[in-house]
């Protein structure tokens, strides 16, 4: 297996998820004021990580030889994994700076 290209299209893809949700929280909670309340909003949250560790798991399946559906999957898995931790940190640090 290609460790590193897992890895590191891993991690790059949680930056994104990451990232694009919290990009996405704050353009909807200032801008779509009016829409705040309806479900669909925040379930559209959800697409972001879906599509970004989608994306990586195509570009690894595609620039791998053997056992390409199993790196894929491993991938996308890892993306979502490391974006979930990456969302807790972050959310834990701005949490204990609004405490104090």
């Amino acid at each position: 297996m290609r460790w590193k290209l897992l890895i590191i299209t891993s991690l790059i893809a949680a930056l994104l998820n990451a990232g694009g949700v919290y990009l996405f929280a704050y353009l909807l909670n200032a801008y779509l004021t009016r829409l705040r309340g309806t479900i669909g909003m925040e379930a559209a949250l959800l697409l972001v990580p879906l599509v970004v560790s989608t994306l990586a798991g195509i570009f690894v399946y595609r620039h791998t030889a053997r056992r390409r559906k199993l790196q894929a999957t491993l991938t996308s898995l890892a993306s979502l994994v490391f974006a979930v931790i990456l969302l807790l940190l972050v959310a834990e640090l701005l949490f204990a700076r609004w405490a104090h």
